[in-house]
């Protein structure tokens, strides 16, 4: 998406601006908590890459609370964290919190790269939205079938 001017979009509580790029073309323009600090810390592609995971990550769950866990970005709702996302030099990984959630998915994420606890993607090859919503769903179903 090319931008021919300053377009701002307000997302929740950050500002964003449009640029080009693989993942959605949103880049953070201020840093209001550790998330956006761990964000400032990436190249641009994965930077807008894992924005538009938080925010489609906040889409689904309007109440999730940001915070950091194990060092990475993590959103928690009723007490327990249900997903977060790191950068790694090679790869970027959708971490659902639980060693259950991507076997529970298996057919659903085909051959997409992955381990136990981690779901592989790049700026240049996005997890689709439905590879969002749907380790949330079945997280959230798991925290509430064991109560808490």
């Amino acid at each position: 998406m090319a931008s021919a001017g300053p377009d701002f979009v307000l997302l929740g509580i950050v500002a964003w601006q449009a640029v080009d790029g693989e993942c959605g073309g949103l880049e953070a323009m201020t840093s209001v908590g550790p998330i956006d600090d761990y964000l400032s810390s990436l190249d641009q592609g994965d930077r807008a890459c894992l924005a538009t995971l938080r925010e489609q990550i906040r889409l689904v769950m309007p109440d999730v609370e940001e915070c950091i866990s194990y060092r990475v970005p993590a959103f928690r709702i009723e007490g327990s964290v249900v997903g977060g996302f790191a950068a790694f030099s090679r790869h970027l990984s959708y971490l659902p919190f639980s060693g259950s959630v991507l076997a529970t998915l298996a057919e659903e994420l085909g051959d997409r790269p992955r381990t136990k606890s981690a779901l592989h993607f790049t700026a240049s090859d996005p997890l689709p939205a439905s590879l969002v919503w749907r380790p949330l769903e079945v997280r959230m179903a798991e925290i509430r079938e064991r109560g808490r």
